[in-house]
């Protein structure tokens, strides 16, 4: 989503008619974000305020994805959260019980609000047996002011303390693209992974066995494609470029 439809609140020209044809051609998409901190459906009202008109089933996020991990591992467990509604929300969905008290997980997501005493909790419940689970890796996220601490450096914090690394089920894990692909009942060789990240997007759509294009609206630029030993299918400057491939 961030960088390839939308920049910091503002749509990336070419995302509307990418979308829409999308949505005439009749072929199934997921819109995917590491983002943790809304769900599908304050997803949905936030693009369509943009100008962005995706329906709620067509957006998965990290904490769908870890929700549906979760419940595959240990159904109808129990977690010890620091995130937003995005992440309580997918996890309620699954059934699973949020508390303090002797948890099977401490579940790391985003917020703009971490506390110290969350963080204080989360260090001794790991520290007291239970499994540490991260929603994704990225260690910093962009706002207006210049880049945030996000899930990956706060989640380096608690490691640090505990000796305890976690488990990271968002991108670049190839697991956040084969429950995608799932979702959308697809198989890998009929797919396309679009990103904006080498090190997260590409590298995950690639592990998955996805085509992937890469697009130079967002994090990396063309002069830092060759710094990886890995390629994308293709290097585009945006998602306008792919509109009539659809």
């Amino acid at each position: 989503m961030d960088g390839v439809l939308v920049h910091e609140g503002t749509v990336i020209p070419g995302a509307g008619d990418f979308i829409g044809r999308l949505r005439e051609s009749g072929k199934p998409f997921l819109v995917l974000t590491n983002n943790s901190i809304y769900t599908p459906r304050d997803l949905h009202a936030r693009l369509k305020g943009m100008g962005l008109d995706v329906p709620e089933e067509c957006i998965w996020t990290s904490a769908l994805a870890t929700a549906k991990f979760l419940a595959g591992q240990r159904p109808g467990g129990t977690a010890y959260v620091i995130g937003e509604a995005g992440l309580t929300t997918a996890l309620h969905q699954v059934g699973y019980v949020l508390t303090d008290s002797n948890p099977d997980y401490v579940v790391l997501g985003e917020t703009r609000t971490y506390s110290f005493e969350a963080l204080t909790k989360a260090i001794r419940l790991i520290n007291a047996g239970a499994r540490f689970i991260c929603t994704n890796p990225d260690e910093t996220g962009p706002s207006t002011e210049g880049v945030l601490p996000a899930t990956g450096s706060v989640a380096a914090l608690i490691t640090k303390a505990t000796g305890v690394e976690p488990y990271f089920v968002g991108k670049p894990n190839p697991l956040m693209m084969r429950e995608a692909l799932n979702a959308l009942n697809a198989h890998s060789e009929t797919t396309a992974m679009i990103g904006d990240r080498m090190d997260t997007d590409i590298k995950s759509g690639m592990e998955a066995g996805l085509k992937t294009f890469l697009v130079l609206t967002g994090l990396t630029g063309q002069t830092e494609v060759e710094r990886f030993p890995y390629r994308p299918s293709r290097v585009v400057k945006s998602v306008a470029e792919l509109v009539d491939e659809i």
